[in-house]
């Protein structure tokens, strides 16, 4: 009698453990933390989101240097455009990721 008890608790300390252990599982899937490749993604988003509009006023200043010359340079003006631009979408990206989590 006390072994069949003994059986019957430990198929019960079975089902529990494995019940435990699919609720981690579970949990890692859903939730898997932070990752080291989002946080380099995240980077290259913010590089290139600075990049590319500050690249983008230095091409277009180079042109209208040549079409419209002015007393200021086209190229630096922009350039700063540029950089102040790409910061804003930085930040607005940054902002939205932050409201995620």
């Amino acid at each position: 009698m006390t072994e069949a008890r003994d059986i019957v608790q430990e198929r019960d300390k079975s089902v529990d453990d494995i019940g435990r252990r699919a609720h981690r599982i579970k949990a890692a899937r859903d939730d898997p933390g932070p990752s080291p490749l989002r946080g380099i993604g995240t980077f290259g988003m913010i590089g290139w989101s600075i990049a590319v509009p500050t690249v983008g006023g230095v091409f277009l200043g180079l042109w209208l240097d040549r079409v419209a010359p002015q007393d200021f340079s086209w190229t630096i003006a922009l350039l700063l455009g540029g950089v102040v631009l790409g910061a804003m979408i930085a930040w607005n990206w940054i902002a939205k990721e932050g409201d995620r989590k």
